[in-house]
């Protein structure tokens, strides 16, 4: 099972800092991450960037294995 690490409003959105999710793509990733946590979850979860073990995944194709982490990061404002 991938680790996924939840940010900011994402950790709010879901109650959580992090969940263990098995997923085979990051696609399957964001589908187990709604039905799990919920429509506002999944709101949040459209305006995040997703690094898969420090590298930005923005394609739904990336494959995960069971070893890798997910940061679920909501854009940050600050200066």
């Amino acid at each position: 099972m991938a680790t996924v690490r939840f940010f900011a409003a994402a950790a709010e959105a879901a109650a959580a800092d992090g969940a263990a999710i098995d997923a085979g793509t990051i696609g399957e990733l964001r589908s187990e991450l709604t039905v799990r946590f919920g429509a506002e979850f999944d709101r949040i979860l459209g305006l995040c960037s997703l690094l898969v073990n420090g590298t930005r995944a923005t394609d739904d194709a990336v494959a995960l294995t069971p070893t890798d982490t997910v940061d679920v990061l909501p854009p940050f404002a600050g200066g």
